[in-house]
């Protein structure tokens, strides 16, 4: 049976002695359970690989039902989203200092051996802190010999720094490879970058270190009601760079300011209110202010694309299958000319004749991967096949609901060229629809060559976001 596994204890092999006279009986080691903060994270994570929980959706729900607050909610944040962010970096130093693959080890412990990996390498923890509490954790769940176990191991990585662990473990003579070591990214994912950069391939270090750092949080000031500087001006932010709705905060919860709560601005990424704002400014003849949403939930989109059309008159129908999104879409569309039909888009019954048509397909987040620290190792290669499939029906459907004259706009939260550029290229050689240069509908960001748009984080601050425009022949 080997160290780690969380199995019965075994029988002592020798009888307990009874303690003879003045004799003190023997006792285990005193073990102090993880202060509130790292337990929350070390719960996270759990939640995560055991349930397929969302990181940002689970440790949220811990802290305010075990009330954290302040400096250990923000560390139990770094712990949780860090770990998660870094599994393959560390997975690799753990399996190197164990001198054993990591799936051998008990999935409980580790998690345990993440956790306390994390803090030597990553952090600016004392590195007798983050081994200590991470034992007496593991004899508290477990045993002592598997205390051990982690004990030897979270010694022999803080030996060692981060640098000089990557330079003995990183791949050599792959430069794609090393990057995505280095930056923690599974190297299909670093591939998927690199392919999507084209010409530009050496920013590839800058965008996957871009996944690392702590996303900034916009608003989407609602039009007709209120405008972004007197949004900026009401929660403390900085107007946005590219979105005329655009507000930066410096930090806090979103969810708690005024304006959100009073359903006068959207919490949604810069990235998405551009492509939201380009299909309103797509050249239609005769626009009779008919628009489609065809995926609309969770509804940021479609409340920013009706809170445009409505100062016009226009009207948009939102489609979306999930009733849970649908319910969502009505929240974030609430006093919007908004019409929720809950069917599947590619089968949706509409009578055709839109005007202009959102398609912001279901992908597999690549774009977003700052915002789902547990998202990229989640993510396998044979996803993209399947969803591009689910993508190319979704565009069709779209085109045949597109009025002659009329325009679709093809959007990804991906830059990966199966679910962009190569489901796009299928429209046009399938469906009777052309082109447009993309990129007016999206100034002023500096977009380079086109005709459609890529967004990067690294270089404009928002998601990942790909974008074509295509008029119905």
């Amino acid at each position: 049976m080997s160290q780690d596994k969380p199995y019965r204890k075994r029988p002592d092999r020798k009888p307990q002695r009874t303690p003879q006279r003045g004799q003190k009986p023997q006792t285990r080691p005193r073990r102090k359970p993880l202060d509130p903060a790292r337990r929350a994270a070390f719960d996270a994570l759990r939640a995560v690989s055991e349930r397929n929980a969302y990181a940002n959706l689970v440790l949220p729900a811990l802290l305010r039902e075990r009330g954290i607050t302040g400096r250990d909610a923000a560390f139990a944040t770094e712990l949780t989203y860090g770990t998660c962010r870094t599994q393959g970096l560390l997975d690799a130093v753990i399996g190197a200092a164990a001198g054993r693959a990591p799936d051998t080890i008990n999935p409980i412990l580790l998690e345990l051996l993440r956790l306390g990996a994390y803090q030597l390498l990553r952090t600016r923890v004392d590195a007798h802190a983050a081994v200590s509490t991470t034992v007496d954790q593991a004899g508290i769940e477990f045993d002592s010999a598997r205390a051990g176990f982690v004990n030897g191991v979270l010694r022999t990585i803080a030996g060692r720094d981060e640098k000089s662990w990557v330079e003995e473990l990183a791949p050599r003579n792959d430069p794609v490879g090393h990057a995505a070591f280095v930056h923690a990214h599974p190297r299909w994912i670093a591939q998927s970058f690199a392919d999507a950069l084209g010409a530009s391939a050496g920013e590839l270090e800058a965008a996957l270190a871009s996944d690392d750092e702590r996303p900034q949080v916009h608003l989407a000031a609602r039009p007709g009601v209120l405008s972004a500087a007197e949004l900026a001006d009401a929660v403390g932010g900085t107007v946005g760079r590219y979105s005329p709705y655009a507000v930066y905060l410096p930090g806090g919860d979103p969810g708690q300011l005024a304006p959100v709560r009073a359903g006068q601005a959207l919490v949604q990424d810069e990235g998405s209110q551009l492509v939201a704002r380009a299909l309103t400014l797509a050249p239609v003849d005769g626009d009779a202010g008919r628009w489609l949403d065809l995926c609309a939930g969770p509804g940021g989109k479609t409340a920013l694309l009706a809170a445009i059309g409505a100062q016009s008159g226009a009207s948009v129908t939102a489609v979306e299958p999930s009733e849970h999104r649908a319910e969502l879409v009505a929240e974030n569309t609430s006093g919007l000319p908004v019409e929720i039909v809950r069917v599947d888009g590619r089968e949706s019954g509409l009578q055709p004749g839109f005007d202009r048509v959102l398609v912001d397909a279901p992908c597999t987040g690549l774009g977003a991967l700052r915002r789902r620290p547990e998202a990229r190792w989640r993510r396998q290669p044979s996803d993209v096949p399947t969803l591009a499939k689910l993508q190319r029906e979704l565009l069709a459907a779209a085109i045949a609901l597109t009025r002659p004259g009329g325009v679709v706009l093809y959007a990804t939260c991906s830059p990966h060229l199966a679910e962009t550029v190569g489901v796009v290229a299928d429209a046009l050689r399938r469906h009777p629809v052309e082109a447009l240069d993309t990129r007016p509908f999206f100034e002023p960001v500096d977009l380079g060559g086109g005709p459609y748009v890529q967004l990067w984080p690294h270089r404009h601050g928002t998601d990942a976001m790909f974008a074509a425009a295509l008029r119905r022949q």
